[in-house]
């Protein structure tokens, strides 16, 4: 995380609708945005003590200048970290709430604010965490700022806007339910490498979707990608407001190494070969 810029990551998954038919009521989709701490993981309690700090300080310089466009949406940057870390759905809520309400009045000034789109789709991601039905509405919402940062400002954020749209196609139900796209997503997460090919998440993106979608050719190449970046990336993404990125993207790489090495022993075992 730069003093502009954060690395996020989407993740989407389902939580089933307990009641007497389940086949017809599963699936209310919920969305996390993981950047530095990822949902499977307790929190460092050195990152959680740094995102609560950043919180109160941008807090702080909003409310000495309550119409600064860039303490409005720095604020909105660093509610989102914080809420991102809470446990409680009811704290997550209430922090993510500050966050629209800051990016709103940021787009009320200045309705092209790519700063104030942007981080208004991440807060309406860590808000739809804590809903049910409207999540979904939610996930309609984020495609739209999203889709306006890319329109104004594909660049921001290292190609933010295709990295997170091809995350939400990527990983969201399909039609008729939701979005859901897999050549979408596909399109997004390639373009997201291209216009910032230096910055480990797009890379990374694209290394966990072609293990999620068997493409082992692309898996070993852009894996190869990566691992030549990554000297470049430490230096260049370096300094205490980058560790906790570099701790997410270091366990998602061996990850991802694990899954691409099974993926390799399954299809040369002799079990999976034809017989001459």
């Amino acid at each position: 995380m730069s003093a502009t810029s954060k690395s996020t990551k989407i993740r989407l998954f389902f939580k089933t609708w307990f009641g007497p038919a389940p086949a017809l009521l599963s699936v209310l989709l919920l969305i996390a945005f993981i950047a530095n701490v990822r949902a499977d993981d307790a929190p460092n309690p050195i990152f959680v003590k740094r995102f609560e700090n950043a919180f109160n300080a941008a807090k702080a310089k909003l409310a000495a200048d309550t119409n600064n466009p860039a303490a409005l949406w720095q604020f909105a940057r660093a509610a989102f970290d914080w809420a991102d870390i809470q446990t409680a759905n009811a704290r997550r809520a209430e922090i993510a709430n500050q966050g629209i309400a800051a990016t709103q009045r940021l787009i009320a000034q200045d309705p092209k604010s790519v700063e104030g789109h942007y981080y208004l789709a991440m807060s309406f991601a860590e808000l739809a965490q804590t809903e049910t039905l409207g999540a979904l509405k939610l996930v309609r919402e984020m495609e739209t700022e999203f889709a306006l940062v890319l329109k104004a400002d594909p660049a921001f954020d290292h190609a933010g806007a295709d990295r997170n749209l091809g995350l939400l196609y990527r990983d969201a139900p399909g039609w008729p339910t939701s979005i859901g796209n897999r050549a979408k997503a596909k399109q997004h997460l390639q373009q997201a490498a291209i216009v910032s090919p230096d910055f480990p998440e797009n890379v990374m993106n694209l290394i966990e979707s072609e293990l999620k979608w068997g493409d082992d050719d692309a898996v070993k190449r852009d894996m190869k990608t990566l691992d030549e970046l990554w000297p470049k990336a430490q230096k260049q993404f370096a300094g205490e407001e980058w560790e906790s990125s570099w701790a997410d993207w270091t366990k998602r790489r061996d990850d991802a190494r694990k899954k691409a090495a099974a993926t390799s022993n399954v299809s040369s075992s002799p079990h999976n070969k034809a017989s001459p």
